[in-house]
């Protein structure tokens, strides 16, 4: 008999493509899941703070309007990003994520790496690249490996 299940990567990668889905941001839909013994903890997808509107709720995003790069200036935006909200959730409920690993449909930024390294997490499984060289560089150093997956 042949076992035609996705891999837990591929498993694991398609929950955090849906969790994206919830995005409000209008730039970038990213999404990202915890992940600990092959038990998801938590969920994160880029959007505003609860009780703030979204940039989708506003119709439009500063960032773009204001011609910011993608990469820099990360404090001009409505929104939290998937990997911040998924850590947030992990604390607003009392959920244990030392030693986890987090997947994200896009590499982290340093504000999220920054978080990541802070939170115990081992391992980053991500799709799209993200043009941040010092975010690579403190992952590296403290330890934290980064995996992109190609399927």
């Amino acid at each position: 008999m042949v076992d035609n299940r996705p891999t837990w990567d591929e498993y694991f990668m398609a929950i955090t493509k849906q969790v994206a889905t919830r995005s409000t941001c209008l730039r970038r839909k990213v999404g990202a899941i915890i992940v600990k013994d092959k038990r998801i903890l938590t969920t994160g997808y880029n959007g505003a703070p609860r009780g703030v509107k979204s940039c989708l709720e506003i119709g439009s995003c500063l960032r773009e309007e204001l011609k910011i790069p993608s990469g820099q200036r990360h404090e001009i935006c409505r929104a939290l990003h998937a990997e911040q909200n998924a850590i947030i959730q992990a604390a607003y409920y009392g959920v244990q994520i030392e030693g986890a690993s987090i997947y994200s449909t896009t590499q982290p930024c340093v504000l999220c790496a920054k978080m990541i390294i802070n939170a115990g997490l081992k391992k980053i499984y991500y799709f799209e690249e993200y043009p941040d060289a010092l975010a690579l560089e403190l992952l590296k150093e403290a330890g934290v490996e980064l995996i992109k997956l190609n399927f």
